[in-house]
């Protein structure tokens, strides 16, 4: 009989983008309740959450009237199939149509990861029933440096080689151009030429991939997870054109930036520019309850019209998509982000620590860029400016933790790029204060400057 293991830890969780060794014999501190913008632990000291769980709860933690909503819609009616019809998902579907302003379809899921891999179905199908070979048509383009979920599709969309690991090879189809990085263009370029040059890139694989070949383009508006990197103004529209040209549809993953991240309702407002695809995640409904969007505008749907014996209709099934509860939370969640003004306060407040950061370690050697929009912000950390060679991860560590332990828990740009995760990422609940933001600078600037 073999006999037990000493357990290395006070749990049987696996935690995800963990190695467990570092916390063999360590007791996990445990989250017991939240308010605001701040976590409590067991031994009831507060931290000041800087990234809003995982870029999601942006109307705050704490929101009795959700808790509210869920009881009363779980009395009501806890579950209906998806293919049936209830009301909150029908209220739910009407409220996304008109925040976007255009005739569209919503198809419902749990996450992100599925959002977007339904959006790559979605493509395929629309080519596939449009006829003139568009049955060729099955190549998804993304970026690197992007994410876009953790689910076989989704992933090889993703363009972070860490997250791939040990999970390769992933299905056929996905091809990565380089993404508007702006402090590491090359010098001679204008922020303008650098966004043509982007643009251009994709433009020069799309016609080297065989544009017959091309279902899809998709991309965030802002890229988050990667490293918070902000496009030129002209790229974006550029790219509406050059998939115009070619039959390639665009998507927007708004999963990180929707719903008043970017200091507007969504992020794509910034640029003026519509996609033919959209999906949504995190902020819908602000981390309460698990719901996903994709969004299609009424072109693409109409491309699922035909007889039931066509097999023309979108043949796939989530149990918990357009799940009422799910939906009577999310539309509650929505409400607030307007009648609060959260998108305003997003922009407002999101600024004021952006600028706060920047003018704090703006002499810092280990700094070499912040940026952002909303609330929403990257720093970038190098060993020196000159090289803009990224710092060392010890380093990078050693500033988180250094955070952590007084007081604010912030992100970094973990598990993407080999060498590359050198960004911390800033990204709190909208609800923000500015007397909390300043906190924010205050525990930043100390911890870059312990590990000087």
């Amino acid at each position: 009989m073999t006999e037990p293991k000493e357990a290395s830890l006070s749990d049987h969780l696996w935690r995800p983008l963990t190695q467990h060794q570092t916390l063999r014999g360590v007791v996990p501190k445990r989250m017991v309740s939240a308010k605001g913008c701040h976590l409590k632990d067991e031994e009831g000291r507060q931290y000041l959450d800087a990234i809003a769980g995982l870029w999601c709860v942006n109307i705050g933690y704490g929101r009795e009237e959700l808790a509210d909503v869920a009881r009363q819609q779980m009395k009501d009616l806890n579950f209906l199939a998806p293919m049936f019809t209830n009301g909150p998902v029908v209220d739910f579907a009407e409220k996304l149509q008109k925040l976007l302003g255009f005739d569209c379809h919503v198809y419902f899921s749990s996450s992100g990861s599925e959002a977007n891999e339904t959006a790559f179905k979605i493509a395929r199908q629309y080519h596939l029933q449009s006829g003139a070979h568009g049955e060729r048509r099955f190549k998804i383009i993304s970026r690197y440096r992007a994410y876009h979920g953790n689910t076989m599709g989704s992933m090889a969309a993703t363009g972070q080689a860490e997250r791939k690991i040990g999970y390769e090879p992933g299905p056929a189809g996905f091809i990565h151009v380089m993404p508007p990085y702006p402090y590491r263009a090359h010098p001679k370029l204008t922020l303008e030429d650098h966004g043509e040059e982007c643009a251009r890139l994709l433009e020069e694989t799309i016609i080297h991939e065989g544009a017959e070949t091309v279902a899809a383009f998709i991309m965030e508006p802002l890229l988050s997870g990667g490293g918070v990197l902000v496009p030129p103004d002209n790229y974006i529209p550029l790219v509406r054109e050059i998939c115009d040209r070619y039959g390639v549809l665009l998507i927007f993953d708004e999963v990180v930036s929707g719903f008043g991240r970017l200091g507007t309702m969504f992020g794509y407002e910034h640029w003026r520019t519509e996609a033919d695809i959209y999906t949504f995640a995190k902020g819908l409904a602000s981390g309460y309850l698990p719901v996903a969007a994709t969004v299609a505008k009424e072109f693409v749907f109409e491309k699922f019209y035909g007889s039931p014996e066509s097999q023309r209709h979108f043949r796939q099934v989530n149990t918990y998509g357009g799940h009422p509860v799910a939906s009577a939370v999310a539309l509650k969640a929505i409400q607030i982000v307007e009648d609060e003004a959260l998108a305003d306060n997003a922009a407002q407040v999101g600024n004021y620590l952006r600028q706060q950061l920047a003018d704090a370690l703006a002499e810092h050697p280990y700094v070499g860029e912040v940026r952002g929009k909303g609330m929403i912000m990257g720093v970038e950390l190098v060993e020196d400016r000159e090289s803009k060679a990224p710092l060392n991860d010890a380093t990078v560590m050693k500033i988180v933790n250094g955070c952590v332990q007084n007081g604010v828990m912030l992100g970094r740009n973990n598990n993407t790029i080999p060498g590359r995760c050198n960004v911390l990422l800033i990204a709190p609940p909208l609800v923000l204060t500015r007397e909390e933001a300043e906190q924010i600078v205050t525990v930043v600037v100390a911890a870059m400057n312990a590990v000087l």
